[in-house]
C-alpha cells in the first residue's frame, strides 16, 4: 500500500460540506475509478452534472463553461465546510467560506498522516507558501486523520519522516465527510486519493486533479496553474494555452484572431 499507518484518536469536529450556493439541476453521470491495488475498475459514486457553454456578446468574446451539480465538479460552487485544524501547533477552526472574496484557495486531501509520498508534497508546498501567498492564494491540506495525529506530525523532524513547522493548516477530515464531498474518499480503504483542488475567490472551483495513491503532485504545476486562471479571469477575452507561463503569449478564443498566436509560435 502507497500509504498506510493508523491514525492517533479521533477529535471533536464538525465537518458539514455544503455549496456555497444551491442553484443546481442535475444529470446522472456514473464514475469508475481504478482500485489502487489491483487496477481493476469499481464503480465509485453517481455524480450529478450538467454542463452549458455560452459566449458573451461579440464586443468582449469570452467562453464561460458553467457546471451545475451539487458535486464539486469544476465550474461549481466549493462545497463548504468547517473542521478542526492545526496550525502553528495549536488547534484552530477552518471554515472554507470565510475566504470568499477574500483569497483563493489550494485544498489538497491525502491520504494519512506518517507516511511516505505525504510528507513530500505537504513539506513542498509550505517551502513555496510565500509563492502562493503573493497571489493572494491561501494553501490547506486535508486528511482523513484526527488533529491529535496533525500535531504529533508537525512535532515530528523532517529527517526522521516528520513535517516540522507548516505555514498553512492541516484539516482533519476524521468524519471522511469533506473527502466525500469532493468525491476523494475511497469507500472500501476510507481515505482520500490525491485530489486538488483551486477554488476561485467566489467560491467556485476552477481547476481539480485526482492522483492514484503512489503518485506525488507537482507544485510548479499548481502554481503555473493558478496564474494561468488568476490570468484569464483578469483577461477574460483571452485564453492560456498548453503550457503557458506568466509573460508569455497568450491567445485569443477566435477563429480569425487566434491565428496571430499560431503564427508566433
Amino acid at each position: 500500500m502507497a500509504c498506510s499507518a493508523t491514525s492517533s484518536a479521533a477529535a471533536l469536529i464538525s465537518s458539514k460540506p455544503r455549496a456555497f450556493s444551491s442553484n443546481s439541476k442535475p444529470f446522472s453521470q456514473s464514475l469508475s475509478l481504478p482500485n489502487p491495488f489491483t487496477g481493476l475498475p469499481a464503480p465509485l459514486l453517481s455524480r450529478p452534472a450538467s454542463f452549458s457553454l455560452s459566449r458573451a456578446s461579440p464586443s468582449r468574446k469570452s467562453f464561460v463553461v458553467k457546471a451545475t451539480s451539487e458535486l464539486p465538479l469544476v465550474g461549481n460552487p466549493a462545497p463548504d465546510f468547517e473542521a478542526e485544524a492545526v496550525f502553528d501547533q495549536e488547534f484552530i477552526k477552518v471554515k472554507l467560506s470565510e475566504y470568499i472574496g477574500k483569497k483563493y484557495v489550494i485544498l489538497f486531501f491525502y491520504p494519512l498522516d506518517f507516511t511516505f509520498v505525504c510528507p513530500t508534497e505537504i513539506t513542498a508546498f509550505s517551502d513555496r507558501y510565500e509563492e502562493f501567498e503573493k497571489l493572494n492564494t491561501e494553501i490547506l491540506g486535508v486528511s482523513i486523520d484526527s488533529v491529535f495525529s496533525h500535531l504529533a506530525w508537525v512535532q515530528t523532524d523532517r529527517k526522521s519522516g516528520g513535517l516540522g513547522d507548516l505555514k498553512y493548516p492541516l484539516i482533519s477530515d476524521v468524519t471522511k465527510t469533506i473527502a466525500k464531498a469532493y468525491g476523494v474518499l475511497i469507500p472500501d480503504q476510507g481515505i482520500a486519493l490525491r485530489g486538488l483542488f483551486i477554488i476561485d475567490k467566489e467560491g467556485i472551483i476552477q481547476h481539480s486533479t485526482i492522483n492514484n495513491l503512489a503518485i506525488g503532485r507537482s507544485v510548479d504545476e499548481t502554481m503555473r496553474t493558478l496564474q494561468a486562471l488568476q490570468y484569464v479571469q483578469e483577461n477574460p477575452d483571452e485564453v492560456c494555452p498548453a503550457g503557458w507561463k506568466p509573460g508569455e503569449k497568450s491567445m485569443k478564443p477566435d477563429p480569425k484572431l487566434s491565428k496571430d498566436y499560431f503564427a508566433a509560435i
